[in-house]
């Protein structure tokens, strides 16, 4: 009990439980806080997902379940993840009345909280590809447009042109220009397979590798015109069209007004 006294009138002794009383009182603080967090963040997503549910069964049950099962003219939603709901919807591709008709982009019939409610639900239905966040989409750091071009004319070129122009396919059906595309959607593609497109894994087409493809795109985006029509950049079949129309077309009208003349 002595040494106990004399220890507490030591002049540190002040200093050192100030100390610990701080921090006692920080690590606490930092508990209760983090805990907190986590209930609100539990809370929050319950009710986006709850919204979500709301925003399905108003606009897209209909097609796909009420349950989002599928039916009879729709895919089921289980296990597409966000990634998926968010390319289709955010890029006005559904919701769409015939699922037999090539989707197209256009603006979007819901506002991005909608989207975001709409995917999160989907998502809460079971595993499956997530919506890239910012910091996977760095392809101005992480990606090589050599690389890429080179990976785009390998997976991508065959349907939607070397040029990234976009290209017919089978059934009326068409592969769509990538020209002013978000990267966010690109890669959602890539990783989801959206109508006739394959997927593309992290095993066949790895994150980076990904971010190369989106960099060359954009660098093809951003390459200006250096003199002359452009005509798409879609090659020898525009050209060819341009001259049969123009140039037959021309010799034709010359050959009518040489035989009206010689009459």
């Amino acid at each position: 009990m002595k040494r106990l006294s004399r220890l507490r009138r030591h002049r540190a002794a002040g200093p050192i439980l100030l100390i610990f009383a701080l921090f006692t009182i920080g690590t606490t603080f930092q508990v209760a806080s983090a805990v907190n967090n986590e209930s609100t963040s539990i809370a929050d997503r319950a009710v986006t997902i709850e919204e979500g549910k709301q925003i399905f069964l108003k606009g897209c049950s209909s097609c796909h379940g009420l349950n989002a099962e599928g039916g009879q003219i729709a895919p089921s939603l289980i296990g597409v993840g966000a990634a998926s709901v968010d390319f289709q919807v955010a890029t006005g591709r559904m919701p769409m009345a015939d699922m037999s008709v090539q989707a197209m982009r256009k603006d979007p019939v819901y506002n991005a909280e909608q989207v975001h409610a709409l995917a999160t639900y989907v998502a809460s239905l079971a595993p499956g590809p997530q919506v890239p966040g910012e910091e996977l989409l760095n392809y101005e750091r992480d990606g090589s447009v050599a690389e890429g071009g080179e990976l785009f004319r390998t997976n991508c070129a065959m349907c939607h042109n070397f040029a990234a122009q976009g290209g017919a396919l089978t059934q009326g059906k068409y592969a769509p220009t990538l020209m002013g595309v978000e990267p966010r959607h690109i890669y959602e593609a890539m990783v989801t397979g959206p109508q006739s497109m394959p997927v593309f894994s992290d095993k066949t087409i790895t994150p980076e590798e990904k971010l190369s493809i989106i960099k060359w795109i954009k660098s093809a985006e951003a390459e200006p015109q250096l003199g002359g029509a452009a005509l798409g950049r879609v090659g020898p079949v525009t050209e060819g069209l341009l001259v049969w129309t123009l140039g037959i077309g021309l010799l034709i009208g010359v050959a009518v007004w040489l035989a009206m003349k010689a009459r």
